[in-house]
């Protein structure tokens, strides 16, 4: 069974944004203008016709269907990556912080030694 991107391209699908894109441009936009595609795909979908059991699907449909799930998981995949950076950055400032309160900490061990020890430190460097 293909991916839905191997579809894409095999299919060459287009999205209507400022004209037409193509599924590599979808990457390039924010999270809000790829909200804006999807709620346009979704009243489209809306407007053909509501779900049957009876009516077979058009390619028209699946191409639809096709588009939703593509922005959808694209919108997934920006929002996890935004996190995963909000984390990354989180974790490299506490780390900096934990970094910074260790260095006073040794300076203020090597400020409570005496003279004597301290200049035998420097003479063992």
């Amino acid at each position: 069974m293909m991916n839905i991107f191997e579809k894409a391209t095999k299919q060459k699908i287009r999205f209507d944004f400022r004209g037409s894109i193509s599924t590599e441009d979808l990457w390039d936009l924010s999270v809000e203008e790829l909200d804006g595609i999807f709620k346009g795909l979704n009243s489209s979908k809306r407007q053909m016709s509501e779900e049957s059991l009876l009516e077979k699907k058009t390619t028209e449909d699946t191409l639809l269907n096709t588009q939703i799930k593509i922005v959808t998981s694209i919108v997934e995949t920006k929002l996890a990556e935004k996190d995963a950076r909000l984390l990354l950055a989180e974790r490299k400032e506490k780390k900096e912080k934990i970094m910074a309160i260790l260095a006073s900490k040794q300076d203020s061990a090597l400020e409570r030694k005496s003279s004597a020890q301290l200049q035998k430190m420097l003479e063992e460097l």
